[in-house]
């Protein structure tokens, strides 16, 4: 059902072109203005300029790249719903969900229950496994600035890779190949190329792609069998904002204030970073959600067809 919410709206291969553009040109072009202007200020006062991530926290500290790094998403978001809007006219809520309006228990359950979960296994790993990995890190202004910033903009850089992968990309690619399963694997796939240029690949190598590729398809097996995007939005937002504020090292894209720093190997966490939220946590959580929200008829709703309806009178999902 939720990919055929599509069909509500316009599906002109041509406008997803066009939005695809639209959406790109605002996140990496007008969203990344302000931090070209910072960098540009910091190079002209004498600082050393630098283009890859480490390099450009070095430069503007690591509050203010962040800051300057979220607009950019945020800005692309927008540039996700004017598409939306005006190319296809269809409404944020039906890009959203198949129910009668944006169901956000969903997004609170699973936020909280992810933000618990992961902030525990911190915790745990913190104190009782590995505590000579980790140092203290937290200073109370920079944490409170960075608190901030990660409250206001990063889940709408969460959102952003939500709403243009599982929401508008996956839109496309289901009307586009009439079925579930490309459109999964494929969003999957780019949403792990997404990430082939952070500073985790350079030190873990490419077997981290299966980490960026493996919770793609999660969340997109959580937006197609629950016939929405609360679940995977809600998560998302979790994953990065408690990873945010708990821990942060000196090789990953998300350089923060946080309250421990991780100073251990790099390559000696490939195992517990890697497989084991792919291979063994991920799979928890979905048996967990299919039974709170009563997943059924799985096959069907991740690889079978995409049928046009033939009128606009569609089936409401009624809340639970």
């Amino acid at each position: 059902m939720y990919i055929e919410q599509a069909y509500k709206g316009l599906t002109d291969a041509w406008r997803y072109i066009i939005g695809g553009a639209i959406i790109f040109v605002a996140w990496q072009v007008i969203g990344m203005i302000p931090l070209g202007i910072a960098i540009f200020i910091k190079v002209a006062e004498g600082g050393e300029i630098a283009m890859d991530i480490p390099g450009m926290v070095s430069l503007l500290g690591e509050n203010l790249f962040l800051f300057l790094m979220l607009i950019s998403f945020a800005v692309g978001l927008i540039g996700v719903f004017v598409s939306s809007k005006l190319l296809h006219k269809l409404s944020i809520k039906d890009l959203t969900t198949t129910r009668r309006k944006i169901d956000w228990k969903r997004f609170w359950y699973i936020f909280i229950l992810w933000g618990v979960v992961s902030s525990i296994f911190v915790l745990i790993d913190y104190y009782f496994i590995t505590p000579e990995d980790y140092v203290w890190n937290f200073e109370m202004k920079p944490f409170l600035i960075l608190l901030a910033i990660g409250v206001c903009l990063l889940p709408l850089q969460t959102s952003f890779e939500e709403y243009a992968f599982r929401g508008y990309g996956m839109h496309f690619l289901g009307t586009l190949f009439k079925n579930r399963w490309l459109p999964l694997v494929i969003t999957s796939v780019a949403f792990g190329l997404l990430h082939i240029f952070n500073p985790e690949v350079k030190q873990l190598g490419y077997v981290i792609m299966v980490y960026y590729i493996g919770t793609g398809l999660f969340l997109g097996i959580i937006t197609l069998m629950d016939d929405g995007l609360e679940l995977a939005l809600g998560f998302h937002a979790a994953n990065n904002l408690f990873t945010a504020l708990l821990v942060t090292a000196d090789w990953t894209a998300l350089q923060t204030h946080s309250i421990l720093k991780d100073i251990s190997d790099p390559a000696e966490m490939a195992l517990t970073e890697i497989f084991v939220p792919v291979f063994i946590i991920f799979p928890i959580l979905l048996f967990i959600l299919s039974k709170k929200y009563g997943w059924t008829n799985w096959k069907d709703k991740l690889l079978g067809p995409v049928v046009e309806p033939p009128n606009e009178d569609y089936k409401i999902i009624g809340e639970e």
